[in-house]
């Protein structure tokens, strides 16, 4: 029998001490990449909110949930990157990151529009011109939109990691002012959830200072009170931002492990196996809302790759390890811009480098995590190659863990078997041809006979993860 290189999950599952908040604020780093922040932003925003919400006198049930809705305040933002993409013509990320450094008022809006959209306009969506023409005149619907999409799917994966009802709907209400000007549904004052009002401080503070720095943060906050901001939010910030130690913490190299230790009612709680299998399914789901042609594709891969190991004889234990790092094999593609993941076309040489950065994005984020150490570097090395010929290190074949070479044949399937924006999904058996040409060389024949068996006998359809909503 032939041997394959192999990764030991066990230590994987040594989670004593680990904690909820060390899990999800390393994941948080992905959320990042989709709204086209600087590393660290979640987590710094987060802080800012812990200081504020200490400060106010909230109790400990409430600073946790604001601990976690501030966190996770971008959890449904790649499900309106591809829309963003489409309708500003331009790179997501981009447009993200520079449309939360705009000006509070409206012609501000209006002057990022005709700077910004249409950047990347083709002929055939009728060049820059259209574009702005369009956002111009349809400015009101389109925002709204791309709003409520945004925070109604973060609510929904809040629940879905099984967060209690304070948390998502604080995510639901971060794009609503203060004075009534937000968005999606213009509530006001009092009425907006009070761990909204507190993200949304945190996060201009956040974008402001990485930007420009404290001087900015402070004079954004001051002149948004009133307008975007609770005004007693913002004088109470503005009072412990005047001390220079708040701007060193939040600078600070150690801030994630500063964070995890403040985590409220949580700290060094055990992680199960089953409320892991719920992040890397609720994460599996913002990854694959990126673009409207992979909806799924991270669920079926970790279907495919749990059954492929199971036919190798793997046990229960690592094939449920291997799912959730099959699951969240393709995380690093949050931080590709959607123009390209939907290109129709060819990629040129810039756009391909690119979306082959997403391996090793995958990599570094999965490593960030604990728990799921063992799986950054089986992920993050789906595209590696037998011949030596993949990316993102070139590895050969006396480098690829068996754990990796199943979920290549997973991901390798299923990418054809589905519909992607240059082709119309293939026919099982002409994928399967397409495979077999690659057997020995991107492909590992074990695991290709595996899977041969698993189509014949029948994919699982029903999800082999459940997720529970409700409060952890």
């Amino acid at each position: 029998m032939r041997m394959h290189p192999t990764t030991d999950f066990r230590q994987s599952d040594s989670r004593s001490g680990l904690s909820q908040a060390e899990v999800l604020g390393a994941l948080s780093y992905a959320l990042d990449l989709t709204e086209g922040q600087p590393a660290g932003h979640s987590l710094r925003a987060c802080w800012i909110a812990m200081q504020l919400g200490r400060t106010i006198g909230l109790g400990r049930e409430d600073l946790g949930e604001l601990y976690y809705a501030v966190l996770l305040k971008d959890l449904g933002c790649s499900s309106n990157a591809a829309r963003v993409a489409q309708m500003f013509a331009g790179n997501d990320r981009a447009l993200k990151h520079d449309f939360k450094l705009i000006g509070p008022a409206a012609e501000d809006f209006g002057a990022f529009i005709v700077d910004q959209a249409g950047a990347q306009a083709t002929e055939q969506e009728g060049g820059r011109g259209a574009i702005v023409d369009n956002l111009l005149a349809n400015a009101g619907p389109i925002m709204v939109g791309l709003i409520d999409t945004r925070c109604t799917r973060g609510a929904d994966i809040a629940r879905q990691l099984r967060f209690s009802e304070g948390v998502a709907l604080a995510i639901a209400g971060l794009d609503e002012h203060w004075d009534g000007s937000g968005l999606p549904h213009g509530v006001a004052g009092a009425a907006i959830p009070l761990g909204s009002r507190i993200a949304l401080l945190a996060q201009v503070a956040d974008v402001f200072f990485l930007a420009e720095g404290p001087a900015a943060a402070r004079r954004e906050i001051g002149q948004r009170s009133g307008g975007w901001i609770d005004p007693e939010l913002a004088k109470i910030f503005l009072a412990l931002s005047a001390n220079p130690k708040f701007w060193e913490v939040l600078a600070s190299g150690d801030l994630a492990n500063v964070l995890a230790a403040i985590a409220p009612g949580d700290q060094r709680v055990k992680l199960d196996d089953d409320y892991l299998d719920d992040i890397a399914t609720a994460f599996g789901q913002v990854i694959d809302a990126k673009s409207p042609f992979t909806g799924g594709h991270s669920d079926r891969v970790g279907t495919i790759a749990n059954a492929v190991a199971g036919q190798l004889g793997i046990g229960e234990k690592p094939r449920r390890a291997l799912r959730r790092s099959a699951m969240l094999h393709d995380v690093g593609k949050l931080g590709v811009s959607s123009r390209i993941l939907e290109k129709p076309g060819a990629l040129d040489d810039g756009e391909w480098i690119e979306m082959r950065s997403h391996a090793a994005l995958t990599s570094d984020i999965l490593s960030r995590v604990g728990a799921f150490n063992a799986m950054a570097m089986i992920a993050g090395s789906h595209h590696e190659r037998l011949d030596g010929k993949g990316y993102p290190l070139g590895l050969d074949a006396s480098m690829i863990a068996l754990e990796t070479r199943i979920i290549s044949v997973a991901d390798f399937f299923d990418a054809l078997t589905a519909d992607r924006p240059y082709r119309a999904a293939m026919p099982i058996g002409r994928a399967l041809d397409i495979m077999q040409g690659e057997l020995g060389t991107a492909i590992d024949e074990s695991c290709f006979a595996a899977l041969k068996t698993v189509v014949e006998e029948g994919i699982p359809q029903k999800p082999l993860v459940r997720i529970n909503p409700g409060l952890s």
